[in-house]
């Protein structure tokens, strides 16, 4: 899934993360993403509410951290270790969305490169 646009958006996590480190709040992140990711002059959008169906009945209530481009959605994570549920919320919203490129970004790996997965359908 290796593209321009990903790459970009990678290299800005790993700027936030080479400066804050990690320990934070995953809130901070995402305000210093979005900060380095529209110095980069990309398109980003926060906190975007999504539709789910279910049984043609439209459910509210869930939220993608950072939408860029409006193409590729950053769910944002702050842990230690990443959950197997981070994964499958992450692979929900492409499908919620009909997106086809996700990363998913722990900013608590101690090297921001271990903690970055790549997510397509």
């Amino acid at each position: 899934m290796s593209d321009e646009l990903t790459e970009n958006i990678i290299g800005a996590a790993i700027e936030v993360h080479r400066i804050l480190g990690p320990g934070l709040l995953e809130s901070i992140y995402e305000q210093a993403l979005l900060h380095e990711l529209t110095l980069r002059e990309m398109k980003v959008n926060s906190q975007v509410e999504i539709d789910v169906i279910y049984k043609s009945v439209v459910i509210k209530g869930q939220r993608i951290d950072i939408l860029v481009e409006e193409e590729v959605i950053l769910e944002l994570k702050a842990t230690k270790d990443l959950q197997e549920i981070a994964m499958a919320q992450t692979l929900s919203y492409l499908k919620a969305t009909n997106l086809k490129r996700a990363l998913l970004i722990n900013f608590g790996a101690k090297r921001l490169v271990d903690g970055i997965k790549r997510i397509s359908l």
